[in-house]
């Protein structure tokens, strides 16, 4: 496989057209389009583009207990999550075959394996010639996520080899789990895709600090989003009026393998945030510092991780 050392890729700051994937699948198609057209080779959509992050939504939970309201609520959020393969994933695909570019994007998936009733909230790979090259499912929701989603397992960590280096991807708080990370070190991922939901200050100190350790390009994709995207008849409506107008300020960005800012943090706005990569800044950083070569100590430490379908 030939390699391509330098192209742009597409970091598709926007926000989610809640609880519709119809519509989610249309808005992301016409950000496909337009990057495309800008050239864009890899392309990064935020974690859970569609249907949608909830955040906010209490779904009528509190320990002990479940409202019938927030039961519908969920209904609504089950109905518009999406089956891997589907008629969605077909149309991303095609999407992506036109622009001839990688996507990946966030998507709660819907278990089609199962019973059908568990959520995962998943990243979807496809390339330029619109295949579903694969998926990761999220390993550990965070805090109330562990309500709406289930686990992954290590049967979908993958890292694609491709022409514009090797792509993978942790979602979220996942970046915070250092033998996740480790695991991607050891699989040579080059690209280190971080779809997420955290707009803190904290996060791009951890995101710097991942590009630094792995020695590899991260990109961070984050939704923008306020209140009035969200329908006025779910059950957490009234809740609403105690949260901010701007419920996710974005933040996506690209870093670089020292940890440097390739396109820094855009707040406040829906943008695609384009950003140059050049291959080789990988092997110049790699020369003092190598987290899986001359700087691992295999002698010393062992990573196991176990890559059988559990679920």
């Amino acid at each position: 496989m030939d390699t391509v050392n330098q192209y742009t890729v597409a970091i598709i700051q926007a926000g989610s057209e809640m609880m519709d994937k119809e519509k989610g699948t249309d808005k992301a198609i016409r950000l496909i389009n337009e990057a495309g057209a800008n050239e864009a080779k890899v392309m990064v959509f935020p974690e859970a583009f569609i249907p949608c992050y909830p955040r906010g939504m209490s779904f009528g939970a509190v320990v002990g207990s479940r409202s019938q309201q927030g039961r519908e609520d969920f209904q609504r959020y089950w109905e518009n999550s999406i089956h891997v393969p589907g008629e969605e994933t077909e149309r991303i695909g095609k999407a992506a075959r036109e622009a001839n570019a990688y996507v990946v994007i966030g998507v709660i998936e819907r278990d089609s394996e199962y019973s059908g009733g568990t959520l995962y909230c998943t990243v979807l790979f496809f390339g330029p010639d619109g295949t579903l090259l694969g998926k990761h499912r999220k390993l550990k929701p965070t805090g109330s996520e562990r309500l709406i989603w289930g686990e992954g397992d290590g049967s979908t960590m993958p890292v694609f080899e491709t022409p514009y280096g090797r792509i993978g991807a942790l979602i979220c708080w996942e970046n915070y789990m250092p033998l996740a990370r480790a695991a991607m070190y050891e699989k040579g991922i080059q690209i280190y895709v971080a779809p997420t939901a955290d707009h803190r200050d904290t996060w791009f100190a951890s995101i710097q600090h991942i590009a630094a350790e792995g020695r590899c390009f991260v990109l961070s994709c984050n939704q923008y989003a306020t209140k009035d995207i969200y329908p006025d008849d779910i059950a957490s409506r009234p809740e609403f009026e105690q949260l901010p107008h701007e419920m996710t300020r974005g933040g996506s960005c690209a870093v670089n393998p020292l940890g440097e800012f390739i396109a820094e943090p855009v707040f406040g706005r829906e943008e695609i945030i384009y950003a140059d990569i050049n291959l080789d800044k990988i092997p110049e950083a790699q020369f003092d510092f190598d987290p899986v070569g001359h700087y691992a100590r295999k002698d010393i430490f062992k990573l196991h991780v176990d890559e059988r379908k559990q679920v």
